[in-house]
């Protein structure tokens, strides 16, 4: 099924880098001018992935006060948040193999201003065709619309030549909603109950394993 793909989407929290310790300092530092409690691991965790007013507004937030969140969020996460990642063992080698032999495609519920500065702090831009992401206004925020633009703005008509690549239920959801294939991986933030459960394909459980898949 999956040997015929020509183009591979990648996520890339906790799929391509783990931005924990970036991300978690952003959302306790909002949370504190929000004058609110620090958020708990299990809480910080489930906050990748997901748009951040969906998740800030789960802590008990109205929308409004989820929008100022975000708002002292990307204060510090601008500032030196997004920095602070670092990407998953093997996975350059895994992104070299494959951008020889198919096309890569950045689809993230990130806001696509900080996936490209984050990409081209890495030297990972040479291996994607094109990055897409959310925009900061949060109209494009679930995976589902930024896959539907991704396609889109490649012109893809043949869905079956796609394949979506994720940690999170979002990425599963979203590829499924776009009509396309999808893998889920391990190693990130998300769980094999939770990518089970939104209906994933296939689930490898190291990067190096995406190359067997792709072979």
């Amino acid at each position: 099924m999956l040997l015929k793909k020509t183009k591979i989407l990648f996520d890339l929290d906790g799929t391509i880098i783990d931005s924990s310790q970036g991300i978690f300092a952003s959302l306790n530092y909002a949370m504190k001018e929000m004058n609110r409690n620090p958020l708990d691991e299990k809480t910080l965790k489930s906050f990748i992935g997901p748009p951040l007013v969906e998740s800030f507004a789960k802590t008990g937030m109205t929308e409004e006060e989820a929008k100022e969140a975000v708002d002292h969020y990307r204060t510090l996460y601008k500032k030196e948040g997004m920095y602070q990642v670092r990407p998953y063992a093997d996975i350059e080698e895994v992104l070299t193999q494959l951008a020889e032999r198919y096309e890569l495609f950045l689809a993230t519920s990130k806001p696509e201003f900080f996936a490209v500065k984050i990409i081209h702090h890495l030297g990972f831009a040479e291996f994607f065709e094109g990055i897409y992401g959310a925009d900061l206004d949060g109209i494009r925020s679930e995976k589902r619309a930024v896959i539907h633009d991704t396609l889109k703005a490649e012109k893809v008509e043949e869905l079956s030549t796609v394949v979506m690549i994720g940690d999170r239920a979002h990425d599963i959801v979203g590829a499924k909603e776009n009509n396309i294939d999808n893998i889920g991986v391990l190693y990130g933030f998300g769980d094999k109950k939770e990518l089970m459960n939104a209906g994933a394909q296939k689930i490898v459980a190291k990067p190096r394993d995406l190359l067997d898949i792709f072979q």
